[in-house]
C-alpha cells in the first residue's frame, strides 16, 4: 500500500492519499511515519471454521460498510486501492454502493477472500505471481519501496559487508525468518555454523527479537564470522551483502528477493493453506531459487546443499541471473498506471 502511495504521489504531489485501517493493525504506526493521513475503520475479521463467531459478522459488516461509505463521500475518493485483509472487503462493499471504481490487488499466489469477493466487483485486478487464482488477474507484481527496488547489490556489497561486521570477500549466507524470525531456521543454520565456517563461508542470521536463547560459539580470530542479530533494520543492506538467503517465503519477502536478484532457499511456512509455497515456486521454476519443507531442514541440507553453492561463484551467478529474471522491480509503477486510469476513466 505505502509502495503504491509513494508512486502516486511521485507523479503528482498534490494527490490526495487516504489509508484505510484498524486501530490494532501495524499501519496506526507506518502509515503516519511515512507522512499519509490514516482513517480507521472497525475491522471484520472472518472466522477460518464454523463458530458462534461467525453469527456476528452480518452485523459487524454492515456497521463498518456504513462508517467506510460515510467516509468515502467525505473524502470523494476517485478510486478504491485493496489489498486484501480486514479493512479490505468494507471498502469494496462501500466503494459499491457509492459507485466509486475499484482496483484489487493481490499478494499471495493464493488469494484470500476479501479479494476473491472485490475481484468480482473490480475495474482491474492486479496479481504479484502469474498464474494466480483470481477473476480477470493482471500480472503486475509486487509494489516494492524504493530503496529495495533500485538496489544495486554488486555496487553496495562492500560497505553492506563492513557495516555489518562481515569479511568484504567472503561468500555470505543470509538467514531470516521474518520480523519474528523461525525457529527451524535458526536451530538449521547455527547447528551448521561449523561446517559454513571450514568452507570459509561467512553468515548474517536475523535471529527474531524474540529468540535470545540462539547463539553460536565464539569464533576463533581468522574464522569466517557469524553475526547474529536480532532484527534487520536495513533489509536492502542485508541483501546487498549476501550471495544466497535462507528464508521463509512470503508474498512480499520472494518478491524482494527476485526484484534484487538474490536467490534464496525458501523454506514455506508449515501452516496456513500453502500459499507460502505457491509463493515461490516461480521463481524456482525460473531457476533461481530452491525450496525445502520445514520438516527436512535441518544442518545436513544445509552441508549438504547450500555449501557446494556457496562455494560455487559461476553457479551462484547463475541462480542470481535467474532470482531476476523472476522479478519485477517497477511494479509499484505498473499498479500507479492502472489506478490513475481507473481514476481518470
Amino acid at each position: 500500500m505505502l509502495a503504491l502511495a509513494d508512486a502516486l504521489r511521485r507523479r503528482d504531489p498534490a494527490l490526495r492519499l487516504t489509508c484505510l485501517g484498524t486501530a490494532r493493525g501495524m499501519e496506526t504506526r507506518l502509515v503516519p511515519a511515512r507522512g499519509y493521513d490514516l482513517r480507521l475503520i472497525p475491522p471484520v475479521p472472518l472466522p477460518r471454521k464454523p463458530t458462534p463467531d461467525l453469527l456476528r459478522v452480518p452485523g459487524r459488516v454492515r456497521r463498518s460498510v456504513a462508517e467506510t461509505r460515510a467516509l468515502l463521500d467525505e473524502l470523494q475518493a476517485d478510486v478504491v486501492v485493496g489489498f486484501g485483509g480486514y479493512v479490505a472487503l468494507p471498502a469494496y462493499l462501500a466503494a459499491r454502493r457509492t459507485g466509486t471504481p475499484i482496483v484489487v490487488h493481490e499478494q499471495n499466489a493464493l488469494p484470500g477472500l476479501a479479494n476473491r469477493i472485490g475481484a468480482r466487483l473490480a475495474a482491474r485486478v492486479a496479481v504479484t505471481a502469474p498464474g494466480t487464482p483470481l477473476h480477470r488477474g493482471e500480472h503486475v507484481g509486487m509494489p516494492l519501496r524504493r530503496v529495495i527496488s533500485s538496489l544495486d547489490r554488486a555496487a553496495r556489497r562492500a560497505e553492506a559487508r563492513v557495516g555489518f561486521g562481515l569479511d568484504p570477500d567472503r561468500p555470505t549466507l543470509l538467514v531470516f525468518g521474518g520480523s519474528q524470525g523461525a525457529a527451524s531456521l535458526n536451530r538449521a543454520a547455527v547447528g551448521a555454523a561449523g561446517a559454513l565456517a571450514a568452507a570459509g563461508v561467512q553468515v548474517l542470521h536475523a535471529r527474531g527479537p524474540k529468540n535470545t536463547d540462539v547463539v553460536v560459539p565464539e569464533r576463533p580470530a581468522g574464522e569466517p564470522p557469524y553475526v547474529l542479530v536480532d532484527y534487520l533494520e536495513r533489509m536492502d543492506l542485508a541483501y546487498a551483502a549476501a550471495d544466497l538467503a535462507l528464508c521463509r517465503s512470503g508474498a512480499v519477502t520472494v518478491a524482494e528477493l527476485s526484484a534484487v536478484g538474490l536467490p534464496a532457499a525458501f523454506v514455506p511456512l508449515p501452516i496456513g493453506n500453502g500459499e507460502q509455497r505457491r509463493n515461490a515456486l516461480p521463481v524456482i521454476e525460473a531457476g533461481g531459487g530452491l525450496l525445502v519443507e520445514d520438516a527436512d531442514l535441518d544442518p545436513g541440507w544445509i552441508t549438504a546443499t547450500l555449501l557446494p553453492l556457496l562455494t560455487d561463484p559461476a553457479a551462484l551467478a547463475g541462480l542470481a541471473r535467474h532470482a531476476a529474471a523472476a522479478g519485477v522491480p517497477d511494479a509499484d509503477e505498473r499498479l500507479a498506471d492502472i489506478v490513475c486510469e481507473v481514476a481518470s476513466a
